[in-house]
């Protein structure tokens, strides 16, 4: 019994041995995946989004009720009622509204109007008859052919006639304010374009009924010049303080992939909004189309120009993120870079900013030193997100920096505990 366990014991610790051997103490030869640092142009940018506007959009509603009876014809083809996208100059007939009622309107205060001007004449003729009565009263007064009441009598029927068409007169007055008033309501069924644009949209139908309340029911949207455009970008709170009014800006489209345009800032509105507690501002690009290539509400994805630099050095931010393992570290480095990663996870990397040219700091590359790496500090400057700026260190163009590792398995070899996979692509 005793000799079985200690061969059992035996085996257990040679399995035990192979499998260290094969997981730690095999030494395995490591590829290091480089890059060479190079010399070029960087721009930094800030990415948003937004969304094509129409520069002015003129919103033509209807002042009275009434129900769509027609639509006017486009100018261009009399045979096609005006519709999305018709060219609109000012004065066009967009559409027309029932102007039966409004038109009976119109005709009673006609008739108020010409009956108010013949209680005016009514009215002369009986001051006419009033002021003769009068006369003849007090010519008799003298002779005293007639009592005083008499006189009295007529005196006032002249003051009484004389009201009259004071009254007749402010009828008529009122009368046609009444008739301007109709006409104005009557002009309002027809309703023409007030600018010279496209119809970006209609909104109404023939035979539906508008309700004119408060706000004026919208029957067509116009677009002034979509020559001139603009974006509505949102742009985070802590990108806002870069960006400055006549900025330039490059922007691409979905319908284009392919095309870059470019546009201008206008203006960075002050109303912020808030979404998830994110803080977001309304930047304004101005934006020229002259082939109306760009349509209205179409997505755009923007890059605002924060700052160029031209024939610097520069290394893909790749290189600047990787951290090697302790054992891939040159010897002779080993300690100060053991102190190095105490130091940063107790206190964490900080940069300092210095002046407006961007963020300033220091960052560590590493090169080869044999079958190990050694780090070289260098001092980064602008980024664009893929590539950085390198202002300080001792990296000549044309070093070859390293951006990760990777091991050879076929050299180094694979535990023989596992399952063998063969490779036919390698080996092909």
């Amino acid at each position: 019994m005793k000799k079985l366990l200690f061969v059992l014991f035996l085996m257990w610790t040679g399995g035990a041995a192979g499998v260290w051997y094969w997981t730690e103490g095999r030494p395995q030869r490591v590829n290091y995946r480089t890059t060479r640092v190079t010399r070029g142009d960087l721009m930094a940018t800030i990415n948003a989004s937004g969304t094509l506007e129409p520069e002015e959009v003129v919103d033509v509603g209807a002042q009275i009720a009434g129900e769509i009876q027609s639509f006017g014809t486009d100018p261009k083809d009399p045979n096609k009622p005006v519709s999305y996208g018709t060219l609109v100059e000012p004065g066009t007939l967009l559409a027309r509204l029932d102007d039966k009622l409004f038109l009976a309107r119109t005709n009673q205060v006609k008739a108020s109007v010409s009956k108010a001007e013949a209680d005016i004449e009514s009215a002369k003729v009986k001051v006419k008859q009033s002021s003769r009565e009068l006369d003849r009263v007090q010519r008799l007064a003298k002779s005293r052919s007639v009592s005083a009441q008499e006189i009295d009598a007529a005196v006032a029927e002249a003051d009484s006639a004389k009201a009259a068409l004071a009254v007749a007169e402010s009828a008529l007055s009122l009368a046609k304010a009444n008739l301007e008033e109709a006409t104005v309501n009557l002009g309002y069924t027809t309703i023409k374009s007030p600018v010279k644009g496209v119809i970006v949209d209609r909104r109404v139908n023939i035979g539906q009924t508008v309700v004119a309340s408060l706000n004026a029911p919208s029957l067509f949207l116009i677009a002034k010049d979509l020559s001139r455009m603009q974006i509505w970008a949102s742009v985070n709170e802590t990108d806002v303080g870069q960006i400055h009014q006549g900025q330039k800006v490059r922007f691409s489209v979905a319908a284009y992939p392919k095309e870059t345009f470019y546009g201008k800032v206008h203006q960075i509105r002050l109303n912020a909004s808030m979404s998830q507690s994110v803080v977001t501002y309304t930047v304004v690009v101005d934006v020229d189309n002259p082939s109306g290539k760009l349509l209205p509400y179409l997505t755009a994805r923007l890059q605002f120009e924060v700052e160029e630099r031209h024939d610097v050095l520069l290394v893909p931010n790749g290189a600047l993120r990787w951290t090697p393992a302790v054992h891939h570290v040159a010897p002779a480095h080993r300690a100060e870079f053991t102190s190095s990663l105490r130091q940063k996870a107790a206190a964490g990397e900080k940069g300092k900013r210095q002046g407006d040219k961007g963020y300033e700091t220091k960052g560590t590359l590493w090169v080869r030193d044999d079958s190990y790496v050694r780090p070289v500090t260098v001092t980064v400057g602008l980024t664009d997100g893929l590539l950085t700026e390198l202002t300080g260190g001792d990296i000549p163009e044309g070093t070859e920096v390293v951006v990760g590792l990777a091991v050879n398995e076929d050299e180094a070899g694979a535990s023989p505990f596992l399952p063998q996979i063969k490779n036919d692509k390698a080996k092909k």
